[in-house]
């Protein structure tokens, strides 16, 4: 053996160290080009604030707020402004409920009717064969039914299952991909079943207290009394506005959520494998794998951003997105929820992660800044100008639609009545799954009232359809068509958004 001189030594250590200094100061300047392109990003996609943190090898590389909470007051954003998390909620709801695979108390492929005997879908067959794993996986054939909770944020959680009866297959069961809220809710119960504890107990006891999450919350309701947060906004025809909160509570274990970049920081730090905290294994590295192992093949136009990022494969895992990037896998998730915008970003190889919270209704700067950290500290490229390239898409996505509301109302038929009085409108409307709804006469126009909160005043478009102007603006508009029966010539049902509630007849 070689035994190194005393002045061997010397040289050796200050290399070491003068490499250790060249990578830090490297990594310091990675920082700043973020930091600098972060800042010019957000002007440019006119967010009024952001938080960001960016963890790689167990450590935080920067968690830093940019912008105003509320736009038009001067409260900056920090590293522990309070923001929603959205739907980035579901990959937490999947490690508690991986947490009880650990434990032996659940499978994934287990049937969900073992742990919820009462649970129900429209399809029997569904209903019977759906498994645990396929309530994280968007595959059930279920079609969309956010209107459960997004039209009525206050239906209690056990009315939007209970509904859930109701729902009918657009496709059969693990042949598509369809974006499922719900289904995370129904996870929530399993978790709920299986651990015997309410799932907003079992987040805030098993994950977020022994994580050090001490400012995250898993509602909005428990969140109120935090001082330092963000304001929801919305751009609403040509002005961004402060807008009342939007709370996803009822689906909690789907997105309600709230935290800071300070704590999403150790969330990624623990996705990205450091599942060991103060000597205790929170989940087994297997399990975590099987969280992020791809699990179904997920479209690849579903996010508009595949179009500049051209991935060769798209999958979804429990809670994750997936693609390949760069020859590594990208896992990540957006959340959206009026106002409001989140992602997470992670490449597990390079164990690099990103969170960036933005305030303002679907601020897709998000993608392009987790994919600048993504080019920046896991390949040392900054040659790419994702907030450019990002905005040349969603401007163009803009457009079309522009052209295509354009082309809807050059095509209105003028000079057309309503085939009955508006009074003969007037009532009561229902349907099992769709709910209720109200059509009333107010000061000589018709006012669609959907709950205490929302209504929509009704003015005449053509014929027997109406467009309603929401009273929640940011809604926009929306074309309401009745349909008259021909043997009758009475009102027989409405047409809302897709939803057809028939006529309660008066008895």
């Amino acid at each position: 053996m070689k035994i190194l001189t005393i002045s061997s030594r010397i040289v050796l250590l200050t290399l070491l160290t003068a490499t250790f200094l060249f990578i830090q100061a490297a990594a310091q300047t990675k920082t700043e080009v973020f930091d600098k392109y972060a800042g010019a990003a957000r002007a440019a996609w006119k967010v009024p604030g952001m938080s960001i943190v960016v963890v790689q090898d167990g450590k935080v590389l920067m968690s830093k707020g940019y912008g105003v909470r509320e736009l038009g007051k001067n409260e900056p954003v920090d590293a522990q402004t309070l923001f929603g998390c959205m739907s980035t909620t579901k990959a937490m709801t999947a490690v508690a409920l991986a947490m009880l695979v650990d434990e032996g108390k659940v499978s994934w492929d287990d049937k969900v009717i073992k742990h919820l005997p009462d649970f129900r879908l429209a399809d029997p067959y569904v209903t019977n064969e759906l498994k645990v794993r396929d309530l994280f996986t968007h595959n059930t054939g279920v079609g969309n039914t956010d209107f459960l909770w997004a039209w009525r944020p206050e239906m209690p959680s056990a009315e939007i299952v209970r509904r859930m009866g109701h729902a009918t297959q657009d496709y059969s069961l693990r042949g598509g991909f369809i974006y499922q809220n719900i289904m995370y809710l129904v996870a929530g119960q399993v978790i709920e079943k299986a651990s015997g504890m309410k799932w907003e107990r079992f987040m805030t006891e098993r994950l977020f207290r022994p994580l050090g999450m001490n400012n995250s919350f898993v509602t909005y309701a428990a969140s109120r009394d935090y001082k330092n947060r963000s304001v929801a906004h919305y751009d609403i025809k040509g002005k961004i506005e402060a807008i009342p909160e939007m709370s996803a509570d009822e689906i909690g274990p789907a997105g309600s959520v709230w935290s800071t970049s300070d704590d999403m920081g150790r969330w990624i730090n623990f996705m990205l494998g450091n599942t060991t905290v103060n000597g205790k294994e929170l989940l087994k590295p297997a399990t975590l794998q099987e969280i992020l192992k791809p699990q179904v093949i997920l479209p690849s136009n579903f996010y508009p951003t595949f179009r500049v990022t051209k991935p060769r494969w798209t999958t979804y895992g429990l809670g994750w997105f997936q693609h390949d990037y760069r020859g590594t896998k990208v896992d990540f998730h957006t959340g959206s929820l009026a106002g409001r915008t989140a992602i997470i970003g992670m490449i597990p190889e390079k164990k690099l992660g990103v969170y960036i919270f933005g305030n303002v209704d679907h601020a897709e700067v998000r993608h392009a800044l987790m994919y600048k950290v993504f080019d920046l500290f896991a390949f040392d490229d900054n040659s790419r100008d994702w907030s450019a390239e990002f905005a040349g898409v969603y401007d163009g996505i803009k457009k079309q639609g522009e052209q295509q509301e354009a082309a809807i109302r050059a095509k209105r038929v003028l000079n057309t009545r309503p085939s009955l009085d508006l009074t003969a409108y007037a009532g009561k409307y229902a349907d099992p799954f769709f709910g209720e709804m109200s059509v009333g006469l107010v000061n000589g126009k018709l006012m669609l009232v959907i709950d205490k909160d929302t209504a929509g005043e009704l003015g005449h478009w053509q014929f027997d359809t109406f467009e309603a102007v929401w009273s929640k603006r940011w809604w926009g508009t929306s074309f309401v068509k009745f349909e008259i029966s021909a043997i009758a010539g009475e009102v027989e049902s409405v047409n809302v958004e897709g939803a057809i509630l028939k006529r309660v007849q008066k008895k």
